[in-house]
């Protein structure tokens, strides 16, 4: 009785503890939608996501975020096309090529990426990769732009994409490995056509956390994406994301006024966008399990 009462105990306070995270996350949410929704009593939904003006200061003021969600849209795909290949290939060779002593070595350098504070990083970006590009691109106005922020960034979501898709690799049954090669592939055809398709749930998870990561970052965009609300037409354009926004703007404005409002339905919009970002990751996971096995 007494041990199984115990069981009992244990069961119900991890089942409190996981609900703690859904009571907070929608107490987050509620807030959220409490402080954002009162904008739409003034301003039009249609105006506000799809307007280019965002002037809050001006009167009558103007709240359209379409430049700040085509600014975070822009350093979120940017940072994608080059955070994905270098986190994936990175995985594949700490899980399948490298030795167990620099796999040893690397792994735990990556990760430590994670551990550097996002500001360390949007200083980085500031004072050495700006003055570089603008000696190394004359022409551009600035160094404070799109492709700044995008590769510090890449920088942030790389550890996240190795760690959980050198993991989703290294768990593959070895008997799949061992099948494929006994039938007379190679190693590399073995990690193409077997070990990559059997994995492809985890790592698709990766690269969706990876990219949720670089759209809700918000001290990076802030110091090297230059500040400007405007629709970028150029890797070197100056661009204000959202997060930014939220961050440069919210000290500033008065309690219970409308830019009030509007920070928080941009904060809205960005809850939304990481909720999608994390329902594919979820559909992917589920869609893709085991298919290697199936495969083979």
């Amino acid at each position: 009785m007494n041990r199984r009462l115990k069981e009992q105990i244990i069961k119900y306070l991890f089942l409190a503890i996981a609900l703690s995270s859904i009571v907070v996350l929608g107490l987050i949410m509620i807030f959220l939608f409490r402080e954002g929704l009162p904008l739409f009593n003034t301003v039009s939904i249609k105006n506000f996501l799809f307007s280019t003006q965002w002037y809050p200061t001006f009167d009558p003021p103007e709240f359209g975020i379409l430049p700040l969600m085509a600014g975070s849209l822009a350093v979120t795909l940017v940072s994608s096309l080059i955070a994905i290949p270098l986190g994936v290939m990175t995985a594949i060779y700490l899980a399948e090529i490298a030795p167990p002593r620099i796999r040893g070595v690397v792994k735990p350098m990556v990760e430590m990426l994670n551990a550097l504070p996002s500001v360390v990083i949007g200083f980085f970006g500031m004072v050495v990769v700006a003055p570089f590009l603008q000696d190394a691109f004359p022409d551009i106005l600035t160094g404070l732009n799109l492709f700044n922020a995008s590769v510090m960034l890449a920088f942030m979501a790389v550890p996240t994409i190795t760690s959980i898709s050198e993991d989703a690799i290294y768990t593959v049954p070895k008997e799949l490995k061992e099948a494929s090669l006994a039938l007379g592939a190679t190693h590399w055809q073995t990690i193409r056509k077997v070990i990559l398709p059997a994995s492809l749930s985890g790592i698709s998870t990766a690269v969706i956390l990876g990219m949720s990561r670089s759209i809700g970052e918000t001290m990076v965009v802030l110091m090297v994406a230059g500040g400007a609300a405007r629709i970028p037409t150029s890797l070197f354009n100056a661009v204000r994301p959202m997060p930014a926004s939220i961050a440069a703007e919210m000290g500033e404005t008065p309690y219970h006024s409308d830019h009030y409002y509007a920070l928080f339905a941009i904060g809205m919009v960005l809850f939304l966008f990481t909720l999608v970002f994390n329902v594919i990751a979820d559909h992917i996971a589920h869609k893709y399990k085991q298919v290697g096995a199936a495969t083979l």
